[in-house]
């Protein structure tokens, strides 16, 4: 019986005692550090770091090509440069960097948790509906409008700049708010625990240069709100009479009455209860026929 020994590759054998000796702290350190880099990248992606980051990589390339080449005098340039570089990014994306971290903590799965822990689907979906009548309303007679809908990040420092009202959100009442002779028609809405909580509120202008120059100041006053914390903005054109929604910083435009209402349930409450309200609107639908035509009969 001969016995053959396989000797694998000193470089084959390096890497499975490196695989052996991984730990499962290993793989949750992999984990927290693959989690950390996706939101840089989705942070530099979505906003105008992105063309920061390819001048930083340039620089870094010119520093590295520098040293190898011993071009001294470029290679001072360049580490000086990348030494205080810190700083001035600090300054500069001093706005990104503070929407960043408002919104750290607050919880990935979307939910309109301001609205209470009860969560009456029925009150909410009302409000919902009260909401889309009157953007629909508000709509075809170009009144312009600006709704921003509360969830994690708290707006207590935005309702400080109107007027508190704490009213149910009638169609009527958000129609009359919004009049164009109304005092509070230029400033904001801030709808918080489903209920009207503020109008006339100073909202903060998006600094976005990419934003198209057809854009009013209540359109970047929508997406600057949305880009600095985790609201959901309606907005209605007053030139045009488009209905828009602005969330994490993007704006979608041309709604009906009907497709906000869809967004704003998935938005504020999910795609599950968005099923549910599908079906429960079929029974309630069922319900008031046979009621109809009871009083008929």
């Amino acid at each position: 019986m001969r016995i053959v020994l396989i000797t694998l590759p000193e470089g084959l054998t390096s890497l499975l005692e490196t695989v052996r000796g991984i730990l499962p702290r290993d793989f949750i350190d992999i984990l927290c550090v693959s989690i950390l880099f996706f939101y840089l990248f989705k942070f530099i992606r979505d906003r105008r770091a992105g063309k920061l980051a390819m001048g930083v990589l340039l620089l870094i390339a010119v520093s590295v090509v520098s040293n190898w080449l011993e071009l001294y005098t470029l290679q001072f340039i360049t580490s000086s440069v990348i030494q205080f570089g810190f700083i001035a990014l600090v300054i500069l994306f001093q706005p990104e960097i503070r929407s960043v971290l408002e919104k750290v903590g607050t919880t990935p799965i979307k939910g309109f948790r301001s609205l209470g822990e009860s969560r009456d689907l029925d009150a909410i979906h009302t409000m919902i509906e009260q909401v889309a009548q009157a953007a629909g309303d508000l709509s075809e007679s170009k009144t312009g409008a600006l709704i921003v809908f509360e969830r994690t990040t708290r707006l207590g420092d935005l309702i400080l700049t109107g007027t508190v009202i704490d009213a149910y959100p009638a169609a009527f009442l958000i129609k009359n708010i919004f009049f164009n002779k109304a005092p509070m028609h230029d400033g904001a809405m801030i709808i918080r625990n489903g209920r009207i909580h503020a109008a006339g509120c100073l909202l903060p202008l998006s600094s976005n240069p990419d934003i198209s120059k057809d854009l009013g100041t209540r359109h970047r006053a929508g997406l600057g709100m949305s880009e600095n914390s985790d609201a959901v903005v309606v907005i209605v054109s007053e030139e045009t009479g488009t209905i828009s929604t602005a969330v994490e910083g993007k704006l979608v435009r041309d709604y009906t009455p009907d497709a906000l209402r869809d967004f704003l349930i998935e938005q504020l409450l999910g795609a599950p209860e968005k099923k549910w309200f599908g079906l429960h609107n079929l029974v309630r639908a069922g319900q008031d026929g046979k009621k109809r035509g009871g009083a008929d009969s």
